[in-house]
């Protein structure tokens, strides 16, 4: 993490985190209604700012909760933002509204993961896209971009592996830039030495998206799925596990996917994934039935 690679101290911390975010101090101190010259001291160790002050300048430079409770420690305040299990009672309205949304869902595929893109939650019809997944991917923690783009996991069945791929690579490099993590840097270098070529000519897309270009699971049945996805996140969250959950949710691109999607479902769903015991199970049972 940045207070960490910085040698420790709010200082050096806030100074790397307005350097990656490529903000001027004078544009810092307007965002946080303050003065450059209070955040050049800041910066430089002259000054020793207030807890409200480190949260404004915190979320000016849209740092992450976790990040904003190791600001606050390396200034000698106690952390503001709790990190609260998602199976923990006082979460239940958070775990009603996934459930609620990986069930209405179906019959597309969805899943909860967290910064890493650990699988938190899934619903069946993600599940019956894993089929034919090595044991050893499934097991908890669930990867969710090293299920897709493994030789034992989706990327045989992957019909644009080559586009794809690096949609999914840029992505978790883009999001270790600018969050610092060593488990994404760590996690993009793997999938990059998965990955095909990245490919010189005009990437696959539909106008609009890159899509997923998946075979169905049976070899046997010659079909494609064309799919699209959105992400979604608790946007206005204070407790540091809500924040960093993302909804990730497959959408046909076409009559003939939404086809097929529904006809696996009816099939049932094969082996699912483990979450290791998140609090949230997988969904294929109406909302409020999977409260701990």
């Amino acid at each position: 993490m940045i207070g960490e690679s910085a040698g420790g101290g709010l200082a050096p911390a806030l100074r790397e985190w307005r350097t990656r975010r490529r903000v001027s101090q004078l544009e810092l101190a307007t965002r946080a209604g303050t003065t450059q010259r209070h955040v050049s001291f800041i910066e430089s160790g002259r000054s020793s700012p207030g807890r409200s002050m480190i949260i404004r300048l915190a979320e000016s430079l849209e740092v992450p909760i976790r990040e904003r409770n190791d600001l606050l420690l390396a200034a000698g305040f106690a952390p503001v933002y709790p990190q609260t299990r998602l199976d923990d009672p006082r979460l239940a309205p958070i775990r009603t509204a996934l459930e609620r949304i990986l069930y209405g869902h179906l019959p597309y595929p969805a899943v909860v993961v967290d910064r890493h893109g650990d699988l938190t939650a899934a619903n069946t019809a993600f599940h019956t896209l894993t089929a034919g997944v090595a044991p050893h991917l499934l097991e908890p923690p669930v990867s969710v971009p090293r299920v897709l783009l493994h030789p034992q996991g989706l990327a045989p069945r992957i019909a644009n592996l080559d586009v794809w791929a690096w949609h999914v690579i840029d992505r978790v490099h883009a999001e270790s830039v600018r969050n610092p993590d060593d488990r994404l840097r760590r996690l993009g270098h793997e999938l990059t030495g998965l990955a095909p070529p990245r490919p010189r000519d005009a990437p696959d897309h539909l106008g609009f998206a890159v899509p997923l270009r998946l075979r169905a699971p049976d070899p046997a049945d010659g079909r494609e799925l064309t799919l699209i996805t959105t992400l979604t996140h608790f946007g206005t969250a204070t407790d540091v596990t809500v924040a960093e959950l993302r909804l990730e949710a497959f959408l046909p691109a076409d009559r003939e996917t939404g086809d097929l999607l529904a006809e696996l479902h009816r099939t049932g769903s094969p082996r699912s994934p483990e979450t290791g015991g998140s609090g949230v199970a997988a969904s294929g049972a109406p909302p409020g039935t999977l409260d701990p």
